[in-house]
C-alpha cells in the first residue's frame, strides 16, 4: 500500500519494531496479532492520530489515552516499556512523514483535565499562595481515592522493602522507621515533618520513639484526615498535623526535621532559602533528613515533562542529587550520609498500580474515568522512569553543627540498615 494510504497497522510498524512483543488494532479494521504479546495497543478514533501528530511524545500519548481515544489492553506498564524499547529509528520517522495527512495536523482540544487554571497563567511560581493552590490540585483530589491507591499505610512516598516478599504495608513501615533511625530520634525530642501528608511519619515517630511530632501540610484534606487518625490512635498531645506553610512555622529549636517527598514542590530557585529555613528551625546538632525524587544528571532540565506538569504535579521540579547536596552544604547543613532508593520506588509504584487496578471501579466512581486514567498512566510511566534510571530518589542526612563544628553524630552511621524484628 502507498505511504499516503497506509493502514494504521502499517503506520504502527513504522513507529515500533516488529520484534516488540505488542499487538495492535486500528479503527480502520487493520491489526497485528502476536503470540506472547504483553499488550495490545488500540487506536480507537481518528482524533487519537490528531493528538499524537500534533503533540508527539508523552503529551500526545497522554491526551489520547486520557480521552479514551487510545486504549491499552493488557498490562499498561509492560506495554509502555515495550513501546519505549521498541521505538524505531529516525529513518522510520522520515518514512512516517509521507503518511501524515493534513487533517491529522489539526490540533484537537485537550481533555478538560489538562486545562490550565487561571492561577498558573501569571508569574509567582512557588509563592505561598501559588504553592497552596498547586498542592490542593494534587492532594485534595479525594482522600478516599488515595486510600484506594496507597493502601492502609496512607504514605505517599517511596517505601523501603526489607525483603523481596515484604508487603507494601511492611515496606512503608520500614521507610518511616528508617527515617526515624537516621534522625536518631529519642523520647522527649521534638520532630518537625515538612510536607507531612496524611500524618504517617508523625504518628510513627510519636508512637514508637516517644517524640513530640509536628507535621505541616498545605492540603486541607490531608490535615483533616491526619488529625482524625491521630486522635483515633490516642496520640493527641504527642502528635499533630497543621495546615500551614513550613515557612510560617513559629517554633524553633527542633531536634530533627524530616522532609519526605516535599522538596519536589519547592522549586530549584528556592532551594537555598528552603535549607536556610530548615537550619533556622533546628537546634545546634539537630538533624535534617531530606527524601526527594531527583534527576539523574545535572544537565537535565529541572521541570518535569508536560504530562506530569499539566495533569499531575503543577509547578513540580526535580534537581540532580549534587544540586541538593550543594544547597544543603551552602545553607547551614553539613551532609553526613546519602543513599539512592531508586529500585525501591519502582517496587512501590508496582504496588500502587496493583492497588489501583484492584479498586478500579471505586476509583472511577470517586474521581471520574479520565482522572483515573491519568493516574493509571502516571504510575506506569513513573515506574518505568525509576526502573530505567531516568529518575531517582535520594535520602540525604544533614546536621546543623555548632559554632565550633560539633555535629553530635558518631563518626560513622550507627543506625541499623534494617529494623530489628
Amino acid at each position: 500500500m502507498l505511504p499516503g494510504k497506509a493502514s494504521l497497522s502499517e503506520i504502527f510498524t513504522l513507529l515500533v519494531d516488529p520484534a516488540a512483543p505488542l499487538a495492535f488494532r486500528g479503527y480502520d479494521g487493520s491489526g497485528i496479532d502476536r503470540g506472547g504479546a504483553v499488550g495490545t495497543v488500540e487506536v480507537r478514533t481518528p482524533r487519537a492520530l490528531r493528538f499524537l501528530a500534533t503533540a508527539p511524545g508523552q503529551l500526545g500519548l497522554a491526551r489520547a489515552y486520557v480521552a479514551g481515544d487510545l486504549e491499552v489492553h493488557g498490562d499498561l506498564h509492560a506495554t509502555l516499556l515495550a513501546l519505549l524499547e521498541g521505538r524505531r529509528t529516525r529513518t522510520a520517522w522520515r518514512e512516517l512523514g509521507s503518511c501524515v495527512r493534513p487533517w491529522m495536523l489539526r490540533r484537537p482540544a485537550p481533555p478538560p483535565e489538562e486545562l490550565v487554571p487561571g492561577w498558573r497563567r501569571g508569574p509567582g511560581a512557588h509563592s505561598k499562595v501559588r504553592d497552596a493552590r498547586a498542592i490542593a490540585h494534587h492532594y485534595d483530589l479525594s482522600n478516599r481515592f488515595y486510600e484506594l491507591l496507597l493502601g492502609g499505610s496512607m504514605v505517599y512516598s517511596c517505601a523501603v522493602f526489607p525483603s523481596p516478599r515484604a508487603s507494601l504495608q511492611e515496606a512503608q513501615a520500614e521507610k518511616l522507621d528508617l527515617v526515624c533511625r537516621k534522625l536518631g530520634l529519642e523520647a522527649g525530642q521534638r520532630l518537625l515533618d515538612i510536607g507531612a501528608g496524611w500524618g504517617g511519619l508523625v504518628r510513627h515517630a510519636a508512637e514508637h520513639y516517644g517524640v513530640r511530632a509536628t507535621g505541616v501540610t498545605l492540603s486541607a484534606a490531608q490535615a483533616d484526615w491526619a488529625t482524625e487518625k491521630i486522635a483515633a490512635a490516642g496520640l493527641a498531645g504527642r502528635a499533630e498535623v497543621r495546615r500551614l506553610d513550613y515557612r510560617d512555622v513559629p517554633e524553633e529549636g527542633f531536634d530533627a526535621v524530616a522532609s519526605v517527598g516535599a522538596m519536589e514542590h519547592i522549586g530549584t530557585a528556592q532551594l537555598g532559602a528552603h535549607f536556610s529555613a530548615v537550619t533556622r528551625l533546628l537546634r545546634p546538632e539537630g538533624r535534617m533528613l531530606n527524601h526527594a525524587i531527583t534527576r539523574t544528571h545535572s544537565a537535565q532540565r529541572n521541570r518535569p515533562g508536560p504530562f506530569i506538569d499539566r495533569y499531575v504535579f503543577p509547578d513540580g521540579e526535580l534537581q540532580a542529587p549534587g544540586a541538593v547536596v550543594a544547597a544543603m552544604h551552602d545553607h547551614g547543613l553539613e551532609v553526613r550520609h546519602e543513599e539512592n532508593l531508586r529500585e525501591h520506588y519502582a517496587l512501590t509504584l508496582r504496588e500502587w498500580g496493583a492497588n489501583l487496578e484492584r479498586g478500579w471501579e471505586a476509583a472511577v466512581e470517586e474521581v471520574g474515568p479520565r482522572r483515573a486514567r491519568v493516574w493509571r498512566l502516571y504510575l506506569a510511566l513513573s515506574r518505568i522512569g525509576f526502573e530505567t534510571n531516568r529518575i531517582q530518589v535520594h535520602q540525604t542526612l544533614g546536621v546543623r553543627t555548632t559554632a565550633t563544628g560539633a555535629s553530635g553524630l558518631p563518626p560513622r552511621p550507627s543506625w541499623p540498615l534494617v529494623k530489628a524484628r
